[in-house]
């Protein structure tokens, strides 16, 4: 069976090594290589890519900034020239960004989860929802999950219906 896995930051953050970020990196870059032996496809939405960046920018000094800078931009266009063990995301389209800015104030505007009740979902949060809803249609004999740390992305996680 094949697997369809949406890295969320919480989790490239990590394999990123991203100072301050990176609690987990052990863990999660054990588990990223489990993933890959099970013949995992890795997919990096562009709301990762952006939160990522936005991580590493306001972190550290100038100097360690700029280290983890070169380093992410380094992955990244390794995933634009299919070189990285992830691929992209697919751009969305205008027309699929104001359907989902349509949907952005239910979605801010309902709780998180039942613990969380004092935030609701990020638009960032709402666009890798939306690229695994796609995912499940593009490849329905797979399974498919959002890889992630947040426990709120955690359930979204589709495993294979044989019939």
């Amino acid at each position: 069976m094949s697997s369809i896995c949406l890295i969320d930051t919480s989790v490239f953050l990590n394999l990123m090594d991203v100072p301050n970020r990176n609690n987990d990196k052990a863990q999660v870059q054990d588990d990223f290589k489990t993933y890959a032996l099970e013949g995992c496809t890795f997919i990096l939405p562009m709301a990762t890519i952006i939160e990522t960046g936005n991580h590493i920018a306001q972190n550290g000094d100038g100097n360690i900034r700029r280290q983890t800078a070169s380093r992410f931009v380094a992955y990244i266009k390794l995933a634009f020239t299919n070189k990285a063990p992830f691929r992209l995301s697919e751009l969305p389209d205008s027309q699929e960004i104001l359907t989902w800015i349509d949907e952005f104030p239910d979605h801010a505007g309902r709780n998180k989860s039942p613990t969380k009740t004092t935030e609701g979902t990020s638009f960032g949060d709402l666009s890798i929802i939306k690229e695994y809803e796609k995912c499940l249609k593009l490849f329905s004999m797979s399974e498919v999950f959002i890889w992630s740390l947040d426990s709120d992305l955690q359930q979204y996680h589709q495993r294979v219906r044989l019939i």
